[in-house]
């Protein structure tokens, strides 16, 4: 049986109309820095806003650990246009037994309400069922995480209930949203 890491060796690369998603690099820093430096992006995140761009180096060692460990780390988005990176999409979580992953995801402010994030996580999820082979992709958001829960249900994930005080963000309990799509429903869409 294939694990969901052999599929990220070498890593796809996969396109949308108006992105390019890739595997991040140094020469990325500074497009990164510059929106998770943003208070109101880092606001549902797990993460505090980078302080410097030794934050943000930091977080790019540990992708490229990652990269290098076990294949698997985020996708960056990169915009066609501008050729800069605005985000980040990956999967987290993967289970191969159950071939189930969780999707998570960070873009810049400044493309906010664009359909963008929406139009990455489309290909991400049509990557993960007809290469990868998933059963299952899910994905979790702060209740007040309206953005996020958008996404989702305009990609075809189905509301499957609340987790109550789930996970410690920030030193404080937080009630998580879940989502999740399955192969048939995405088939049926």
């Amino acid at each position: 049986m294939n694990t969901i890491e052999s599929y990220f060796e070498p890593f796809p690369v996969l396109e949308t109309e108006r992105t390019l998603l890739r595997p991040l690099t140094y020469d990325d820093l500074d497009d990164m820095y510059s929106y998770c430096s943003v208070p109101a992006v880092a606001e549902f995140t797990t993460w505090e806003a980078h302080q410097s761009k030794e934050d943000t180096k930091g977080f790019i060692d540990f992708v490229m650990n990652r990269y290098e460990a076990d294949k698997l780390g985020p996708w960056g988005i990169e915009d066609k246009q501008s050729k800069r990176l605005i985000g980040s999409c990956n999967y987290l979580g993967c289970d191969s037994n159950s071939m189930r992953v969780e999707l998570g995801y960070v873009l810049s402010d400044q493309y906010w309400n664009q359909g963008i994030m929406t139009e990455v996580v489309s290909k991400i999820i049509q990557f993960g069922f007809e290469e990868v082979g998933l059963e299952r992709i899910q994905a979790r958001c702060m209740v007040d995480n309206t953005g996020s829960a958008k996404v989702m249900e305009k990609v075809g994930m189905k509301f499957e209930g609340v987790l109550r005080n789930y996970m410690k963000v920030k030193n404080e309990l937080r009630d998580l949203k879940m989502y999740a799509i399955l192969k048939e429903d995405f088939h049926s869409i």
